[in-house]
């Protein structure tokens, strides 16, 4: 048996003295924390309050594809994704690259039921799709929140089906906002760093308040894996593209009909411009509103109508949003001299600005 020597003994007594007061003051510490603790909003703790409200309007979507074998023509599942009820009458909002080629689509609810449905619109430039389905009674649904009124630093939850996993919540921040990674012809991404997979394509982001903030769609990975940087759509482009695709079935656009840069420092010195506001027109196609217009290689656009330009995103925003048939006023720079200019605004092609 090992012995304690004396001052091993008396040091252990007076460790364990001060155990004892630590101990005590602790307790009482404790006791006014645990106070304190009950004070706290209840978010702060536990998102269990709203993972309840949000979690029965996330379905899971499994894209059926047909596929003809020795007997006969039969449904086969090519994926996986998520999609959010908006609408209890069986209104869904979920990727375009989540029903993309899809002949059916199998919606599977949070409490087990099942439906197959056909009713898919899709607007394949913002990556954003429409699903319907009829359920024999109303449906747990959301309501979308004004993105614009996040911030970064703001909790967000995200709900989704990542490998399949139905159900399953992240949690994470606001990153950062307005992110554009060229990924969409037209894109206002929410950055966070909730984790997301693949299968939650199509799942809501949510607010503290549990409402949509957003729709969740890509990951930057080198792994192909959650790494810490996730996308959504913005819920204020979301809402817009649904309404017009459940309106009109299809989403119909402005055009012009010209290629524009972005104006940095090195090209305002070029142009001998003092201002890094508005876009350079690089090119006019043939036979359309900016060639029949009159407008040039080189010409500085700074306004449209009543919206002043000052990026290219922002002038291909306001574009987009004209409609076919309406005359706009171009406010221009052209050679050192503003012009005006009225243009008649045109429906966008089809396969404008897709890359296949």
């Amino acid at each position: 048996m090992r012995k304690i020597s004396h001052f091993g003994f008396f040091s252990a007594l007076l460790m364990t003295g001060a155990f004892a007061g630590y101990s005590f003051h602790n307790h009482n510490q404790l006791q006014a924390d645990s106070r304190n603790v009950a004070s706290y909003p209840k978010e702060l703790t536990s998102y269990r309050d709203i993972v309840k409200r949000c979690l029965p309007a996330v379905v899971s979507i499994e894209p059926l594809r047909k596929v003809r074998t020795s007997n006969g023509v039969t449904n086969q599942v090519t994926g996986v994704g998520s999609g959010v009820i908006v609408d209890s009458r069986g209104v869904i909002l979920t990727n375009y690259h989540v029903v993309d080629g899809a002949d059916s689509l199998a919606v599977l609810l949070s409490d087990g039921k099942r439906f197959v449905t056909t009713d898919i619109r899709g607007d394949r430039k913002t990556d954003l799709a429409v699903v319907k389905i009829h359920p024999d009674q109303p449906l747990p649904s959301l309501s979308f929140a004004n993105s614009d009124e996040m911030e970064v630093g703001d909790r967000v939850l995200a709900i989704g089906a990542p490998y399949g996993l139905a159900g399953s919540v992240t949690h994470g921040i606001i990153s950062a906002k307005s992110r554009n990674l060229k990924m969409n012809l037209y894109e206002d991404f929410i950055q966070t760093d909730a984790a997301v997979n693949p299968g939650n394509s199509g799942g809501p982001l949510i607010n503290m308040e549990g409402k949509i903030i957003g729709i969740n769609s890509a990951i930057k990975s080198k792994s192909g894996g959650f790494q810490g940087i996730s996308m959504s759509i913005s819920s204020n482009i979301a809402k817009q593209i649904m309404e017009t695709l459940l309106r009109d079935g299809i989403v119909k656009r402005g055009y012009l009909g010209i290629g524009i840069l972005d104006i940095d420092e090195q090209l305002a010195k070029q142009l001998g411009r003092k201002s890094n506001s508005g876009v350079v027109i690089s090119r006019i196609y043939e036979d359309t509103p900016a060639a029949k217009a009159g407008l040039k290689v080189g010409d500085i656009i700074t306004r449209i109508d009543e919206k002043s330009i000052n990026t290219g995103d922002e002038f291909t925003k306001t574009i987009a949003l004209l409609a076919a048939g309406k005359t706009s006023d171009l406010a221009i720079i052209r050679d050192g001299k503003p012009v005006n200019l009225r243009v008649l605004i045109e429906e966008q092609p089809a396969t404008f600005g897709l890359k296949d």
